[in-house]
């Protein structure tokens, strides 16, 4: 099928994410992708290539193609692709889960399965409202979190998104009403800690869990936050006896320059989530961790047992692949990697200041955000990425990058020109 044809079908029949239907502009074919590029099916303002900036909504992190991913992949296609996960098990996942149980901070001990970031923060949400029913507390059913979060766009996660100006606004008075504080600063703040404290402390007889993105708030606005807040929010928890949930679908597997974000605050969760690079972009697949307090709370209750069960749970497809992803990760030098990145990002956006309209250039791990005065033109700012042969996508007054580690320092700094172009242009 021609570009054109595949183009005009899809403005037809297909609903894009964050889109209206029919979509207002066109999207571009991709036809292949390997390393750090993205070919394309016909050239946009003479490209045929781009280097990719976004590692696909940041979980391709080995890039695409890879020789280990793709033969991992295969031989468990020839296994089996899908069994149920009810009654059942298999070697790709119990090996994944323990991988993960081995990698994430002690006392997480307990692995659900699940096929998306929202359904694992989904899945959080019940644990913690379903253990303190369990243990004879069920008037602690709200969550408490602070503002510029993004947690997903299922019904939990949505409600602790930010309900001012997030993605999710338009569902203010439907959602759960949960308990929110400011957003934290990006410096430690003993004002704010103390805020975080009385807040928590308020709310504790009614409060199940506190959730956050830990040390980069995502979506709803790529900012940084200083991590000794994580210390303050789990002193508080553990003190008015409040569940603590970290989702890590963005920030796990090294994207901040720690294996996890919360390694920065070396403190533990009682929940966390991971997702996003689990699999290295290739298959759909998330996880949620608990404690065993959590684990067999729920299993003393009345109801015995956590009622959610994904169909495609467990696959074994997606979790062979994700064991390959894990082990290829920690068979190399990622830290140094991403490291290596963040000091491009830091030299490469830094002129990035110069730019009219460009309040804040910000850099941490193999994270770059340059932030506008004023929402982006998201098309002339994609067309500016795509002239200077980058794909990004802006979002919000943000112009932002998240490359692959395997992205070398020649495509850093190519990514860096085309952030510029694509600030300058918004």
């Amino acid at each position: 099928m021609r570009s054109g044809e595949l183009v005009a079908l899809d403005r037809a029949h297909v609903w894009h994410p964050y889109g209206p239907m029919p979509g207002r502009t066109d999207p571009l074919v991709v036809a292949s992708a390997s390393g750090v590029r993205l070919q394309l099916a016909e050239a946009a303002f003479d490209r045929t290539e781009l280097i990719d900036g976004m590692s696909s909504w940041w979980s391709a992190i080995h890039g695409y193609n890879h020789p280990v991913l793709n033969e991992a992949a295969r031989g468990q296609l020839d296994r089996m692709s899908h069994v149920m996960f009810g009654g059942l098990t298999h070697e790709p996942a119990v090996g994944l889960a323990t991988r993960l149980v081995e990698i994430t901070p002690e006392p997480l001990r307990h692995v659900f399965l699940s096929d998306s970031g929202s359904v694992a923060v989904e899945v959080a949400a019940k644990m913690c409202l379903q253990y303190w029913r369990s243990v004879g507390r069920p008037g602690k059913q709200r969550l408490f979190t602070w503002r510029g979060g993004y947690h997903g766009d299922t019904w939990q996660p949505m409600s602790v998104c930010d309900p001012e100006g997030g993605m999710h606004e338009l569902w203010s008075g439907v959602l759960p009403r949960q308990v929110f504080a400011d957003a934290p600063p990006t410096g430690y703040e003993e004002s704010y800690a103390e805020l975080l404290r009385e807040r928590i402390g308020r709310h504790a007889d009614e409060l199940a869990a506190v959730i956050v993105e830990p040390v980069v708030q995502g979506a709803g606005g790529m900012r940084f936050h200083a991590p000794e807040y994580l210390r303050v929010l789990r002193e508080a928890c553990d003190e008015h006896d409040v569940l603590l949930v970290f989702d890590e679908i963005a920030t796990g597997f090294g994207r901040t320059g720690s294996l996890f974000a919360a390694g920065h605050a070396g403190v533990a969760p009682d929940v966390m989530c991971v997702g996003k690079a689990l699999t290295g972009g290739y298959l759909s697949m998330a996880a949620t961790l608990c404690t065993s307090r959590v684990a067999e709370g729920i299993s003393r209750g009345e109801v015995p047992v956590l009622a959610h069960g994904p169909t495609f749970m467990g696959n074994p497809l997606a979790a062979a692949v994700a064991c390959a992803s894990i082990d290829l990760l920690l068979s190399q030098d990622w830290a140094t990697e991403v490291k290596r990145i963040e000091a491009g990002l830091r030299a490469g956006l830094a002129g990035c200041v110069e730019v009219p309209g460009v309040v804040d250039v910000r850099v941490l791990g193999a994270i770059g955000v340059v932030q506008l005065d004023h929402e982006v033109d998201m098309a002339a700012a994609t067309d500016a990425a795509v002239r200077a042969g980058v794909w990004l996508r802006p979002f919000r007054d943000l112009i932002y990058t998240m490359p692959p580690f395997v992205t070398g320092d020649g495509d850093v700094a190519r990514i860096c020109a085309a952030v510029r172009a694509a600030a300058s242009a918004a």
